[in-house]
């Protein structure tokens, strides 16, 4: 096993918080940081992937480097890339720049990479390693490496419920359970998303318009400017054709404000909708929407990260066909009763070896709400 220095430690720490830099712009690529670093610990060069099609983290930091690059050490949140996609091989820019090492936290997932571009630098004489922090790095782009591996995105399904644990009153109404932080919070995580998926059910009783409000998020210009928002793709799943035209998502406003719609109806509809709107039939599986089938067409479309907000009936079938990743709850100081809306509407458990086992990962408060994040095994 690889022993890495206390200075490995430090530079590539600092490639993977340049790394974060990109949650909200790379997709469909992965978010990757770059630090050049001369014999004496000194960095010469960072960088990081800005955006998809754009230069990548490696460029950056050979620019800033220059001449400084020659004889030092590269350390990269990601296995440098060895084909030609949009942008040239990072591996043979780093061969032509002189450094004479380069360390990953990981191997590219991408099987059009895994492992080439190090065994190229190999080839030529620089010494290459890698594993160094690469439980950060792959936390980094979970979405990206599951996309990679199985052909379907990361999903979170993010519910909001009372002390109790209920989401709506018996009525339906909900608006709102958590306060004005946690649905900021909300908003940065729809930003970070590559599509929100809801079901016909939700956008019906809420007409959501399902989008990233800008001015909601709270972020400096620094961190991400309006200019290079990313509205993510709305995915609404209408297996029994029952959307009107006429609800907020399907209008044709800006698409800078709100972005496309993926209809996924059980026949396609003879509604005329707006431009922005296409539709998508999927199998069935019995009388409901393959839902396996919507997550491999969604990775076929090459989203990474799925952001669910929706109600018991499609969070209950999510988490029956084993498809959730990521449960966010918010949980407010509220009680609705016994009559309220429960989270998951999914089969009856009566033995405790049946029941559904997560892992935490995270609670913290959030306003006057918790929220909290767990995994699922798998």
């Amino acid at each position: 096993m690889t022993e890495f220095s206390k200075t490995d430690h430090q530079m590539m720490a600092r490639a993977i918080q340049l790394a974060k830099r990109g949650v909200f712009t790379t997709a469909p690529n992965p978010n990757v940081g770059c630090v050049i670093s001369n014999d004496k610990g000194v960095i010469v060069g960072e960088g990081w992937h800005k955006k998809s099609g754009t230069a990548h983290a490696e460029v950056h930091a050979l620019e800033q480097a220059g001449y400084y690059a020659k004889g030092a050490t590269a350390y990269v949140t990601l296995e440098p890339c060895s084909h030609y996609g949009k942008t040239g091989p990072c591996a043979d820019l780093l061969i032509a720049s002189g450094v004479t090492r380069v360390v990953a936290a990981m191997v590219d997932p991408n099987p059009l990479v895994s492992g080439s571009g190090l065994e190229k630098l190999n080839k030529v004489g620089i010494k290459t390693e890698h594993g160094l922090l690469q439980t950060s790095a792959e936390q980094l782009n979970r979405g990206f490496i599951k996309r990679m591996r199985t052909g379907k995105p990361w999903v979170t399904v993010k519910l909001a419920a009372s002390l109790d644990g209920k989401t709506a009153l018996g009525n339906g109404l909900s608006q709102w359970i958590t306060g004005p932080l946690a649905r900021q919070d909300v908003q940065r995580h729809r930003a970070k998303s590559c599509a929100i998926l809801s079901g016909s059910g939700t956008v019906i009783a809420d007409n959501p318009m399902l989008n990233v409000r800008y001015s909601e998020l709270n972020l400096s210009s620094d961190v991400l400017a309006q200019k290079d928002l990313r509205q993510p793709l709305r995915v609404l799943l209408d297996g029994r054709n029952q959307l009107p035209t006429s609800l907020n998502c399907l209008q044709n406003f800006d698409h800078n404000l709100a972005g496309s719609v993926l209809l996924v109806n059980g026949k396609s509809s003879q509604h005329q909708f707006e431009q922005h709107v296409s539709q998508w039939q999927p199998p069935f599986n019995g009388n409901k929407l393959d839902l396996e089938k919507v997550m491999s067409k969604l990775g076929e479309m090459q989203l990474n990260q799925i952001w669910v907000e929706a109600g018991a009936k499609l969070a209950g079938a999510l988490l029956q066909n084993k498809l959730i990743d990521e449960l966010i709850l918010y949980q407010a100081p509220k009680l609705i009763g016994s009559a309220g809306q429960d989270l998951f509407d999914t089969m009856q458990i009566e033995m405790m070896d049946q029941v559904i086992n997560l892992n935490w990962t995270d609670i913290r408060q959030v306003g006057d709400d918790i929220r909290m994040t767990a995994l699922f095994n798998d």
